[in-house]
């Protein structure tokens, strides 16, 4: 067995949530607890009864732009399907897409709206070595604002195909989301309401605001033969000084940093590594608190090492794998990942490796649902 077959599984297709919960902290909540080695089932709305006054939750206020886009090539007629990736300087775009043929500098797409007419143009100015274009609208239009009339909600292929429908645009969507950028949900977050929000804050848990434009890498599953082959994809994220000044108080305070969801764990951990982990590339390899696959499990503090949090902007590409020693992160709320993706690594690497395999499988044996409509895991 290779070092990426211990991170695969097999799940029932009718596990893959199609859909969310009708209310969102009507969620599943498996609470596994490293200290104590125990696996818990409860629901999102039981959220406050494990976290304590003190404790800082670090959410990811991202927001996702409708950036599936659907149009013709001007001059053939030909269909063909894309995706926004990212907003570049000037105004440009930098897009995916595919099409029958082969397509040319200067070229122009005629995006569809959502009425299904012919839309804006955008013309593509250079092919890039991922094979991906740089684009140029051709219009002066606020660029959120044109993806808004001619984009689509961006599904991961395993939700109905990626096909959306209308209620799509508010549940793939954070109720805090506010900064726009991100082409996938950070999915830990869609389980929260405003009214679960405001129960916490009444508990003296505070609230704390980073940002990770989630990109097209996150679904992507390792290919290497190696954990230590695999090259990080990189995104956007940026973390202020007020955020840091909560997060050091909490410290302070004797209270834990709790983050939601992987995408507010590695800004986190980038923010504390600092100047010791470079570009973010490479873990520190320390033994402490964590196991390799396949080992027997040592003990595990439930309390990071804390490292220096200082504000961060900048694009990361921490891959945070075993073993590696968190810094700044000592709870994560976190949903069920794909076989063989970073997310389930790094999730491993947090839990335990023994344990989140044993969480897995228990929840595939309850029959959780699985994936960016599904149910979460809290990991204590």
């Amino acid at each position: 067995m290779s070092e990426l077959d211990q991170y695969d599984y097999e799940l029932p297709p009718h596990l893959i949530a199609q859909s969310p919960a009708v209310n969102r902290t009507d969620a599943r909540l498996l609470v596994v607890d490293r200290g104590r080695g125990s696996l818990e089932h409860r629901h999102i709305r039981d959220l406050p009864e494990f976290l304590r006054a003190n404790d800082c939750l670090v959410v990811n206020d991202t927001r996702v732009v409708p950036a599936r886009l659907v149009g013709r090539r001007t001059r053939t007629g030909g269909r063909w399907e894309g995706l926004f990736v990212e907003l570049g300087e000037h105004g440009l775009w930098r897009v995916m897409g595919k099409t029958r043929g082969k397509l040319s500098p200067g070229e122009t797409i005629t995006l569809v709206n959502a009425d299904g007419h012919g839309d804006t143009q955008l013309e593509l100015a250079a092919r890039q070595p991922d094979g991906s274009w740089i684009a140029r609208p051709r219009s002066a239009e606020e660029p959120f604002s044109l993806l808004a009339r001619v984009g689509r909600v961006p599904l991961p292929p395993y939700i109905r195909k990626g096909e959306m429908v209308e209620s799509d645009r508010e549940h793939y969507q954070t109720v805090y989301a506010r900064t726009p950028g991100a082409v996938a949900a950070p999915t830990a977050g869609l389980h929260f309401t405003e009214s679960l929000l405001r129960r916490l804050e009444s508990q003296g848990v505070t609230i704390v605001r980073l940002t990770l434009h989630v990109g097209l890498g996150t679904f992507r599953p390792i290919t290497a033969d190696t954990l230590a082959e695999h090259k990080m994809h990189s995104e956007w994220g940026c973390l202020g000084q007020e955020a840091v000044d909560a997060i050091a108080a909490c410290r302070q305070r004797g209270g834990r940093v709790v983050a939601v969801g992987t995408t507010s764990v590695r800004v986190l951990e980038t923010a504390a590594a600092g100047e010791e982990m470079g570009t973010g590339s490479e873990p520190v390899d320390r033994s402490a608190g964590e196991t390799a696959v396949g080992e027997v499990p040592v003990p595990i503090s439930s309390r990071a090492v804390c490292g220096t949090l200082r504000p961060f902007t900048g694009r990361t590409d921490l891959f945070i794998r075993p073993p590696y020693q968190f810094r700044a992160v000592d709870a994560m709320l976190t949903n069920f990942h794909l076989p063989r993706t970073t997310l389930l690594v790094l999730v491993r690497a947090f839990g335990g490796d023994i344990l989140i395999r044993q969480a897995y499988e228990e929840a595939i044996c309850e029959e959780y649902r699985f994936y960016s409509y599904g149910d979460a895991m809290l990991i204590v």
